[in-house]
């Protein structure tokens, strides 16, 4: 790979070691999932630099409590909004609320993990249905707000969390929501993470020149509630946690798996590029078997299945540039 991007920054770095040295004074934030996990961190590495962040959530009192936490050192500068990606009215409203106010960074960090098979209110599949087509019609409906937070000097930016587990299968665009297949929850929480990365390619080809980027983000293999779904038997027998409960030393803290997230909001060495899925806080080698935990599927970050995703959503949502 020629003229990969990287940073001073590595795997362990934590999400404060990322932020540090930045005045983000005057920039507002929103970060989707910040009641819990990697959105805490997130949230709270970039209201301490000074932003003005949102979190966006689904439970007000867990949100509030959340907010709260942070603000003991971030000076009263975290807010609360609700927002349920299941349930794609509600995003409306999210978005409609906030209206054209200016937005310097949209952080889609909420997600569902290997869930049982359910819908949305919407009837879409839960993964893909909360994971991508939820974040797609909030960041669609927020992008005048994001075009009017960007600077001469600096664009504003939108971060799509995907995971290493897109590894496990690229969009089935003929049947994106298990009507006609059986329902695997793994390949499933895959398709919603292949989905995460195309849609920040195809968000940049679409508002790169009117000022927002969009990157997508592995953070790494962190122990969060997202893990809610997945019984103590499965973590163990995937090596996540030991027989004791001790958590593979592979993995990350909730501080450093945000890191990656927060590198891609405020990160210099980003101005100006997008399309890129980034991990460890550099843009990421192509997969390979030597290293399986690493790394990025061509399907991933393919400009023509960005296309026909971005087609999909729109046709799924109604919900149109």
């Amino acid at each position: 790979m020629t003229d990969r991007i990287t940073s001073p920054f590595g795997a362990r770095s934590t999400a404060r070691d990322v932020v540090k040295g930045h005045d983000l004074s005057g920039q507002t934030m929103i970060v989707t999932g910040g009641a819990s996990g990697l959105g805490v961190e997130t949230a709270r590495a970039l209201a301490e630099a000074g932003a003005d962040v949102t979190i966006a959530v689904r439970n007000a009192e867990a949100g509030a409590i959340a907010a709260a936490d942070i603000n003991t050192t971030a000076g009263g500068r975290v807010s609360v909004g609700l927002l349920d990606l299941s349930d794609l009215p509600t995003v409306a409203a999210f978005a409609s609320a906030w209206g054209d106010k200016p937005l310097s960074a949209l952080i889609n960090n909420a997600a569902v993990m290997a869930c049982p098979q359910t819908y949305t209110a919407q009837d879409l599949e839960m993964q893909i249905g909360t994971n991508h087509f939820g974040h797609f019609v909030l960041t669609t409906l927020l992008a005048r707000a994001l075009m009017n937070g960007s600077e001469a000097d600096r664009a504003s930016r939108v971060v799509s969390l995907s995971s290493i587990g897109h590894r496990r299968s690229p969009v089935n665009f003929d049947d994106p929501h298990y009507r006609n297949r059986p329902y695997d929850k793994w390949e499933s929480y895959g398709q919603a993470k292949t989905a995460n990365a195309l849609f920040a390619v195809g968000f940049n080809q679409r508002f790169a020149d009117l000022g927002v980027n969009a990157n997508s983000v592995m953070p790494g293999g962190i122990m969060t509630p997202l893990q809610r779904h997945l019984p103590r038997e499965e973590m163990i027998a995937m090596g996540w946690i030991d027989e004791a409960g001790k958590i593979n030393e592979r993995f990350k803290s909730t501080e450093q798996g945000a890191a990656t997230s927060v590198w891609a909001a405020v990160g210099l060495e980003l101005e100006e590029v997008g399309g890129l899925y980034l991990e460890n806080c550099a843009q990421a080698l192509p997969w390979s078997q030597e290293s399986p935990f690493e790394g990025v599927m061509p399907y991933a970050v393919d400009p023509e299945a960005a296309h026909r995703l971005w087609a999909l959503s729109e046709e799924t949502t109604g919900v149109r540039l």
